[in-house]
């Protein structure tokens, strides 16, 4: 089994203050990998690092 970290999208929406549907778009636009566990999205604690060190701001 994997010792790897996930996070919900509801944790990413907390942690970054947006809304969940930011989150959900960013996942169909491909921006965050994520994997689809029934009905939840689970990402990856290091694609969300990535998905931060890749993003600027404008």
């Amino acid at each position: 089994m994997s010792d790897k970290e996930f996070y919900r999208a509801e944790d990413l929406a907390d942690k970054l203050e947006v809304n969940i549907m930011t989150i959900y778009r960013y996942i169909k636009a491909g921006r965050l990998k994520a994997h689809k566990i029934g009905k939840e999205f689970r990402i990856p604690k290091d694609e969300f690092e990535r998905f931060l060190k890749n993003t600027s701001t404008k």
